[in-house]
């Protein structure tokens, strides 16, 4: 009997979009830093006190903290505040997703970074923007010479009523009643691991996307989340699985430690597309006297290897790193 075919699994975080013009933790930290609504309860002073430790998402994490552990209603004044100028961040940055002429750069069949993405089993990502929305999840996903999809979902969300936006990629969207969680055969399924910037809890009235330092407590408050993740691990835990992880910082220890768990398996294969390669998995990388941190080692065995170019130069002329990235999915164009 012929061998079945590898599964393969993508995850994204903000170095992908970044390859669009996205912003990165760092950008998105002095974006907030001129809006004026900043100005109230001192969230500026927070801002700035936590850019060392986290940036943004510190801040976040201390007016959490204080809202929901010690009930001060003023912290749950400054979350919302921060919160929707979080949310008109992505709308600003949606702006510009929707300005581009071509999420390509080049037309040669083979080397479209669609053709790259129709080739995954699933796809999950960490980012909360709406760039794959806009230019991939759309009848592309169809029309594929290596994958014959019928189309694309995001598995457990609906359209909300009269919020539709002309796409229904990029319209309001809520999770569906966790009996209805599924994902549909033939079906590319795009999973939101984190939530997004267009999805609300028709419930509360509130975004459903997960930022700050206790992920994990988020994530368990939205079954859709709960579930998304139980997804991935799922996914990753299966026979003979690679995985490709582009533009994700490892700074997520729920993400990392169901990576880790799969390797662990003994199913699963890993190529990082990022800047700093492999090393984007070692947080010790820039300490004087150098020992590898926790994490690297234990991902070692799995990591089959990198590629520090990018998706521009991958997708675009550079024909031997294309190559290389193509050989892990084992094809070659």
């Amino acid at each position: 009997m012929p061998a079945m075919a590898a599964k393969r699994v993508l995850l994204l975080g903000a170095g992908f979009s970044r390859n669009w013009g996205g912003w990165l933790a760092s950008e998105a930290f002095e974006y907030l830093l001129g809006n004026p609504e900043l100005d109230r309860g001192g969230l500026r002073d927070i801002l700035w006190r936590n850019k060392r430790n986290g940036g943004f998402e510190a801040a976040l994490a201390e007016l959490q903290t204080e809202a929901e552990q010690r009930g001060q209603s003023s912290a749950r004044e400054h979350l919302i505040i921060l919160e929707s100028a979080i949310l008109e961040m992505f709308a600003d940055m949606d702006k510009g997703f929707a300005s581009l002429v071509t999420f390509e750069w080049q037309n040669q069949r083979g080397y479209l970074v669609r053709d790259f993405l129709v080739r995954f089993d699933a796809i999950f990502t960490l980012n909360q923007d709406l760039l794959m929305e806009r230019h991939y999840l759309n009848g592309s996903v169809a029309l594929s010479s290596s994958r014959q999809w019928g189309g694309w979902q995001i598995p457990g969300m609906k359209d909300v009523p009269g919020e539709g936006l002309g796409n229904p990629a990029i319209s309001k969207r809520s999770p569906m009643n966790s009996t209805a969680f599924a994902v549909e055969k033939n079906l590319q399924p795009y999973f939101k691991l984190h939530g997004s910037s267009n999805w609300v809890d028709e419930r509360t009235g509130r975004p459903v996307f997960i930022m700050g330092g206790n992920k994990v407590s988020g994530i368990k408050q939205h079954p859709i989340l709960t579930w998304n993740h139980e997804c991935f691990t799922k996914y990753l835990s299966g026979p003979d699985t690679r995985l490709m992880i582009i533009g994700y910082s490892f700074g997520d220890e729920h993400v990392n430690r169901a990576v880790v768990s799969a390797g662990k398996g003994g199913n699963l294969r890993i190529f990082v597309i990022d800047p700093l390669g492999v090393d984007a998995a070692d947080k010790n990388r820039d300490i004087a006297m150098y020992m590898p941190g926790q994490l690297f080692t234990e991902l070692q065995p799995w990591l089959l290897g990198a590629s520090r170019r990018s998706l521009r130069d991958i997708f675009g002329t550079d024909r031997v790193e294309h190559g290389k990235v193509m050989r892990f999915l084992g094809s070659v164009s």
